[in-house]
C-alpha cells in the first residue's frame, strides 16, 4: 500500500480571482516560489504571476497582459520567462514590463492558449490547450535557445499538461508528457538539436481513474514522478501522487483536505527540508461544490522524504 500524507493549506491572502485557477508553482530560491493564476475567473482574459515567500507568508501579485500557462525565473533577478496566450516573453517584476520574443504559436488553429512547460538549459518545452477541452488541435513545442527557433513537435493534443525531462539509459534525453484527457503519462526520446521526438510510450496508465493527471515533476534522483490529480467533482480531499518510474508503482499520496482539484506540484526548500507545494483550483465548481470543498483554490504544503540534492531545485532560464 502507498504511504498517505496530509498536505496543509498555506495561510496567505488569496482573493477569489487568485483561487480560480492556480498552477505552475516553481522554486525560485530557498523559502520562495512563484506560481501563476491562469485566469482571474471564468470569464477573465487575464491572469497573473505570483511570488510567494513561505518564511513570511506573503504573496506578491503581478497582473499579466493575458492568461499565462507558465512562468519560470530567469537568471536576471526579478525577470521571468512567461508563456502567455500565444506568445513567449519576459516579464520584469521590477519594472512591471512585458517584452514578447516569440509569437506565432498555434497560428493555424483557433481557441488555444499556452499551457504547461519546462526549462531545459536554454530551451523551453511547452504545450497548448484547447479552451473547449474537446479537439485534438493543441500543440507541443520546443523553443530552441541557441538559434531562437520555434519547433512544433506535435499538433494533436487537447490539453498539454505535465512536463519533465531526464537522461535515459542510453545517455539521450527522455521527455515525459501528459495530455490530460488521455489520462496517460507518456515518454518520448527527444533530440534537441534535430528538434524531433520519437514514438510515445505509455509509462503510467490512469484511464480507469476518476481524476485527471495534470501537472508533474521528476524527483531530483530521476527515479520518481510526482503527479497532481484534478478530480472534477466535490470530494473530501484531492490527491498528488508519487509514482516509481521504473515500475509504475504508486509509492505515496499527499491528500489536500477540502480541495479535490489538484493542478501542479513543486519542490521547495523550507524550514530545513524539501517540501512539496501543491496548487489547487476552483475552476468548474458550482457554488454547492465550493461550499463542500472550503479549501478549493488554496496552495498546500506537505512533508517529503526526498533527499536534498544540494543545488537549485529547478533551473532558471538564461535571460
Amino acid at each position: 500500500m502507498p504511504e498517505t500524507r496530509t498536505a496543509h493549506p498555506i495561510l496567505i491572502d488569496q482573493s477569489d480571482e487568485l483561487r480560480f485557477l492556480p498552477e505552475g508553482p516553481y522554486s525560485v530560491q530557498d523559502d520562495q516560489l512563484s506560481w501563476v493564476a491562469i485566469q482571474h475567473g471564468g470569464e477573465a482574459t487575464v491572469g497573473s504571476l505570483n511570488v510567494l515567500d513561505l518564511a513570511t507568508s506573503t504573496n506578491k501579485t503581478f497582473e499579466l497582459p493575458g492568461r499565462p500557462g507558465f512562468a519560470f525565473p530567469c537568471q536576471s533577478e526579478g525577470q521571468y520567462v512567461v508563456g502567455c496566450e500565444r506568445e513567449l516573453g519576459i516579464f520584469d517584476t521590477n519594472k512591471k514590463s512585458w517584452q514578447p520574443f516569440c509569437d506565432g504559436i498555434d497560428s493555424d488553429v483557433t481557441n488555444t492558449i499556452i499551457n504547461d512547460g519546462l526549462v531545459y538549459q536554454d530551451n523551453l518545452i511547452f504545450g497548448t490547450k484547447d479552451l473547449e477541452f474537446a479537439t485534438t488541435k493543441a500543440g507541443l513545442y520546443l523553443y530552441r535557445g541557441h538559434d531562437k527557433k520555434l519547433i512544433r513537435l506535435r499538433d494533436d493534443q487537447i490539453c498539454s499538461n505535465g512536463k519533465a525531462i531526464r537522461s535515459d539509459e542510453d545517455d539521450g534525453l527522455e521527455l515525459i508528457d501528459i495530455d490530460s484527457p488521455t489520462r496517460q503519462v507518456v515518454s518520448y526520446p527527444i533530440d534537441i538539436e534535430t528538434g524531433t521526438i520519437g514514438r510515445p510510450e505509455v509509462i503510467i496508465d490512469l484511464k480507469d481513474d476518476p481524476a485527471v493527471p495534470d501537472g508533474a515533476l521528476v524527483t531530483p534522483d530521476d527515479k520518481g514522478l510526482i503527479v497532481s490529480m484534478f478530480l472534477p467533482q466535490a470530494a473530501d480531499h484531492g490527491e498528488t501522487r508519487l509514482y516509481d518510474l521504473a515500475t509504475g508503482q504508486l509509492k505515496c499520496v499527499w491528500q489536500t483536505p477540502g480541495s479535490p482539484q489538484n493542478t501542479c506540484p513543486a519542490l521547495v526548500r523550507f524550514d530545513g527540508s524539501i517540501k512539496l507545494v501543491i496548487t489547487t483550483a476552483v475552476e468548474h465548481m458550482t457554488p454547492e461544490d465550493q461550499a463542500a470543498c472550503p479549501n478549493a483554490g488554496r496552495l498546500f504544503i506537505g512533508d517529503t522524504d526526498i533527499a536534498d540534492p544540494g543545488g537549485p531545485l529547478a533551473p532558471t532560464y538564461p535571460a
